[in-house]
């Protein structure tokens, strides 16, 4: 059973409105939809600069709201931001850091992974169960990836559960293709992404007459890389040489997305909920910029460096922008780092909770930023990923303080410092030319993580150097036999089958 006797202050977060619909809005209580890709890089979208990818329905959306140019997932990979984003909790302390159910240590690597927590705990009390205490109704579509069928949403205080399970990709975006996995029935030729919003759209109709929560976690826009063909023919066409955002089979997916999106906004309008629902749209790890077993890779994340699976930017800085109507300026663009753990305490808030009381959470809440006020007292973000990567990433922890941000690698415990202001390509390590900063910095983030309850990676005795490469790569092939790792084939568009 949960654990619900907690310290709880209720308090109305009401604002001066803008107008009279949104002075009459804030008496209503607040309907949250909470957009969650999986995989989408920070540059995957056209509010952050991306030239190929089309998304009008996000930018329009986007431009209701504040962005957020400094956002962060709480971890490089899927399975632990998610439990951050229920919990308000870093990974570190959950225990869950990396994607479920996580893979065997490299047999060569330096370094002996730690095994991850394989589930969410029924004793932690996510985001769903506090807005349940007042009255709201509750739904989860989509991803999951949180633990085995003890562990669904439905155990995690989701009333409505389609599609989640403890999978972290689909066997299809095509039905009857995906049968199975996600668990759910659709139409003939149906695409996967179309079947979640279906389901999301009925939803918010069917609950327009009460507060609701919607966590829509699209399964887009992660592997398999399958696209509608028409829509994949007309990035085909489109492609630019010199532009290093150019796969379009991807580029169809995020299309299929930015429509979901769409779709959203017009059933809220539709509804008359405008006035009284707050969106949030981010991803959960960055983009996928290196290939995966015999894939080509999904996208660019240029200028960041790296990607999913990497403690550089480009592994953990997202797209993030917040629509709260009448208290979000329109167009308004915060450079205040946030992270994951934040939505957590930001959402309470805004439902009228006070920040729960009697037990840790990490995050902060958002809403004096959203309010166009002053950044949230905290010191720094941090990052702990003890595991080799899928994409060739290595294990270490990362903290941000300010415009400095110092990676420790634990293969060597050496330490890469940068400034993101002046270099957010994390070009230059300015350990040498910065060695008080560096000593002060490594020993915040060691700090930290003497006060994390985690476990750190041990000496590997199998480790030769030589064949570690050949160990990444040989573990891959492994989980593609599995079934683990959907084997990505960008070019190959599967064609909706035929109705019978």
């Amino acid at each position: 059973m949960k654990r619900r006797e907690f310290l709880r202050t209720a308090a109305l977060t009401g604002v001066a409105a803008a107008s009279s619909a949104a002075a009459t809005a804030q008496t209503k209580p607040l309907n949250f939809v909470f957009i969650l890709i999986d995989d989408m890089g920070w540059r995957d979208v056209g509010f952050n600069g991306s030239r190929f990818y089309r998304t009008p329905n996000i930018d329009a959306l986007a431009a209701r709201g504040m962005r957020f140019s400094n956002a962060y997932a709480a971890c490089p990979v899927c399975s632990p931001t998610r439990a951050a984003i229920m919990t308000g909790k870093y990974p570190a302390r959950l225990g869950i850091t990396n994607f479920l159910p996580g893979r065997h240590t490299l047999p060569y690597s330096k370094l002996r992974g730690t095994e991850p927590k394989q589930f969410l705990p029924l004793e932690e009390v996510t985001i769903a169960e506090e807005l349940k205490t007042l009255g709201y109704v509750t739904a989860a579509i989509g991803k999951w990836h949180l633990g085995g069928v003890r562990y669904y949403p439905e155990k995690q205080g989701f009333d409505l559960n389609v599609g989640g399970t403890d999978s972290g990709s689909p066997k299809s975006y095509f039905y009857p293709q995906w049968t199975g996995n996600p668990p759910i029935d659709g139409n003939y030729g149906e695409y996967l992404t179309d079947r979640l919003t279906r389901s999301a759209e009925d939803f918010i109709h069917s609950h327009a007459d009460k507060p609701f929560f919607l966590y829509l976690a699209h399964y887009g826009v992660h592997i398999p890389f399958q696209g509608r063909a028409e829509v994949v023919e007309r990035y085909r066409r489109n492609i630019r040489p010199d532009e290093p955002q150019n796969n379009p089979v991807y580029a169809a997916m995020v299309e299929s997305i930015d429509e979901s999106v769409g779709r959203l906004v017009k059933r809220v309008e539709a509804e008359g909920l405008t006035e009284n629902t707050v969106f949030i749209f981010t991803s959960d790890n960055g983009g996928l910029d290196a290939a995966e077993g015999k894939g080509e890779k999904a996208t660019s994340n240029a200028p960041l460096k790296g990607g999913k699976g990497h403690l550089y930017e480009g592994g953990i800085r997202e797209p993030l922008f917040v629509v709260w109507p009448g208290v979000t300026a329109p167009q308004s663009v915060s450079a205040v780092p946030v992270i994951s753990t934040d939505f957590y305490p930001t959402i309470a808030q805004m439902a009228g909770i006070n920040r729960p009381m009697g037990r840790p959470v990490d995050g902060v809440s958002l809403v004096s930023v959203l309010k166009g006020g002053s950044a949230p007292n905290r010191d720094a973000l941090y990052w702990h990923y003890p595991h080799y990567s899928n994409q060739g990433g290595r294990p270490g922890a990362a903290m941000r303080e300010g415009d400095w941000k110092i990676i420790r690698w634990y293969e060597d415990d050496s330490v890469s410092l940068y400034n993101l202001r002046s270099d957010p390509g994390e070009k230059t390590n300015l350990t040498e030319k910065e060695p008080f900063q560096t000593i002060r910095l490594r020993t915040r983030l060691n700090t930290w993580l003497q006060a994390m309850p985690l476990e750190m990676p041990t000496g590997n005795p199998d480790y030769d150097p030589e064949r570690e490469t050949e160990g990444l790569a040989a573990a891959i092939r492994e989980q593609l036999e599995n079934g683990d790792l959907p084997t990505p084939k960008p070019q190959e568009v599967p064609l909706a089958p035929a109705k019978p």
